[in-house]
């Protein structure tokens, strides 16, 4: 039995070795660190890098039509500083003086692969690019995707695009807040505010005038993907038929209609309440009325008052009647400083009375109050239905004047470059690999070449489970005490079970009365003194024996003694001791006596 509890054991040491090296390759994190930059961008062969786990990283190139692509991997060319100002902001932060670099990632990089980065803390930054060519909304969908890193994490900051809308006057230089956009798309947040934009700008059909339309709220918790510091795909998909998608690392997080999941609504409702229209005086908006019916009855007494002296009330025996509550302090004494003239009558600051500390109370003793079983308060008629009731009043409806229908909010103003126009609280954020295009799959085969790598060598370089727990211990110290109860109830249950268990006397003794031995000669004497104390009484009960009996126990005595003899040379051999052979011979001298004892007894049983 003792094996099997071994060999459990064993097993179960070797299972929790195997399940905890699973653990720590399958359930990682990243704990991103900083470092410097280099301040310019600088051109690099971006041909073919291997990366230290043997990744080899190769610059994304588009496998079908696009509108625009950026890797940032070669030199930073097309892409236009704005040397313009923020409108209504002071002058001394007005300027878009933001500073931006082309730099790998601080951590996780992938050898070969760059991005655009802002650098500057509470500054503007405005960059902008035009497109290969510009998109115009018709028949085919608009895809828009790029990469976004908070490598320091973020405080209050955006990461979002703006597709800047076709124009004559479009000049990138003065790319600003109020420079007209289309559509706007992409991370922000500020406090606990977490959001993914995505607003495009409608045109009225009947004034010509832009309204901002904002898509509904992700359905998702966004905050891991702020927090975590790692690279993520943020993606827009804008169909024909009036849909859209935002997906998060390839997958959805919202979608809906133009139509209907936009606040405020693409088109206006078909009537309004008339703005000139009032209510009449005489209109009655009350549900219930008093009973104009209802009299007072005639006992209602409305000066009763609600509460009562408690005329059964007694004073409790020993109250102090003569005692005040408060007493003045007979340790206190007058301040040197005390003027009299000045701060008037000096006297002793009250305590309470030591002598109704013990008392039910002291002073002037009042009835309590109770509530006054005959008040009714101030009499009101009940209330019944109002037989005036006209219901709540509203302005009646009109036809709206302002009234369009635009069915298809898809086909919007051509857009013609993308920009950057963002302030931020944390610096470092990271964008890259922008691609515009109207097919999935050139969008997905460009997100497997960039991202995908970037994911990879991220998940690859991920801590052990172990570095997790510590951690987040740190962030959170209540956890070493559930990592120590954790722990200790294993080693506790394999100490229970797998310790060797302390051999008992009992079981001992239970082992000692299987295994026969011979019996020693010190207790063979002894059961030989015995037999002699009874040979007297053997003897004398046993005189009228026959002759014949005698001739019957001496043949038993002959084989006796040879029996006992043959038994003390097996125990002196056993021995191999001089002393217990002496032993032996003495009993074998002596034994004709005990001998017969036990002759005499074998006979009365016979």
């Amino acid at each position: 039995m003792h094996f099997q509890w071994d060999w459990l054991c064993l097993g179960v040491l070797i299972i929790s070795s195997v399940t905890t090296e699973t653990e720590n390759e399958e359930t990682p994190d990243v704990d991103v660190e900083v470092e410097d930059f280099d301040k310019q961008s600088q051109e690099a062969d971006v041909g073919r890098d291997t990366s230290s786990l043997g990744i080899v990283y190769q610059t994304p190139k588009p496998t079908g039509e696009v509108y625009f692509t950026e890797t940032f991997d070669g030199v930073l060319a097309g892409w236009v500083l704005s040397k313009s100002k923020k409108e209504d902001t002071d002058d001394n932060t007005a300027k878009y003086d933001g500073r931006w670099e082309v730099e790998e990632l601080k951590k996780n990089t992938v050898p070969g692969d760059r991005g655009l980065v802002l650098k500057s803390v509470a500054k503007h930054h405005a960059i902008s690019a035009m497109l290969t060519k510009a998109f115009i909304f018709d028949k085919k969908p608009l895809i828009v995707q790029y990469e976004v890193n908070f490598q320091e994490g973020i405080d209050c900051g955006g990461a979002y695009i703006k597709l800047l809308s076709s124009s004559d006057d479009l000049n990138l230089e003065y790319f600003f807040d109020k420079t007209p956009y289309t559509i706007m798309f992409g991370p922000d947040k500020c406090g606990e505010d977490y959001k993914l934009h995505f607003i495009f700008r409608h045109k009225n059909p009947k004034t010509g005038e832009y309204d901002e339309k904002h898509a509904k709220r992700p359905d998702v918790d966004l905050k891991k993907f702020y927090l975590d510091k790692k690279t993520h795909l943020y993606t827009l998909v804008l169909k024909p038929d009036d849909t859209f998608e935002m997906l998060i690392d390839q997958t959805v997080v919202s979608k809906g209609s133009l139509l209907e999941d936009v606040v405020p609504p693409v088109n206006p409702p078909k009537e309004i309440e008339d703005p000139s229209d009032k209510k009449p005086d005489d209109w009655d908006e009350r549900p219930k009325i008093p009973d104009p019916n209802a009299v007072k009855p005639d006992d209602w007494d409305e000066d009763e008052p609600s509460k009562i002296e408690d005329p059964d009330a007694v004073k409790p025996e020993g109250w102090l009647d003569d005692e005040p509550q408060y007493v003045p302090d007979p340790n206190a004494k007058k301040p040197r400083d005390w003027d009299e003239e000045m701060d008037g009558e000096w006297e002793a600051p009250q305590i309470p009375n030591p002598k109704c500390e013990t008392a039910p109370g002291c002073g002037h003793w009042v009835r309590p109050m109770k509530n006054n079983p005959n008040y009714k308060g101030k009499w009101k008629a009940p209330m019944i239905d109002n037989p005036n009731y006209q219901g709540i009043w509203s302005p009646r409806k009109i036809p709206n004047p302002d009234y369009f229908e635009d069915l298809h909010p898809f086909e919007m103003t051509t857009v013609s470059a993308i920009g950057l126009e963002l302030w931020s609280m944390t610096s470092n954020i990271y964008f890259d690999n922008f691609i515009i295009c109207s097919e999935k799959e050139v969008a997905d085969r460009w997100a497997a070449d960039g991202w995908g790598l970037k994911k990879l060598v991220a998940s690859a370089n991920e801590p052990g489970m172990f570095s997790q727990l510590v951690t987040a211990a740190e962030d959170h110290p209540w956890l070493w005490l559930l990592y120590i109860l954790t722990l200790a109830l294993p080693v506790g249950l394999g100490v229970l079970f797998c310790w060797p268990a302390k051999k008992s006397d009992e079981d001992i003794d239970f082992k000692k009365l299987d295994v026969s031995k011979p019996v020693p000669k010190g207790e063979l004497k002894y059961e030989r003194d015995e037999f002699e104390d009874d040979e007297i009484e053997l003897e004398e009960t046993e005189n009228e024996d026959t002759a014949e009996d005698e001739g019957e126990v001496e043949d038993d005595e002959a084989a006796n003694e040879v029996a006992v003899g043959s038994q003390e040379d097996v125990n002196s051999n056993k021995s191999g001791s001089e002393d217990e052979e002496e032993e032996a011979d003495k009993s074998t001298s002596s034994g004709d006596g005990q001998l017969k004892s036990v002759r005499k007894r074998r006979v009365r049983k016979d």
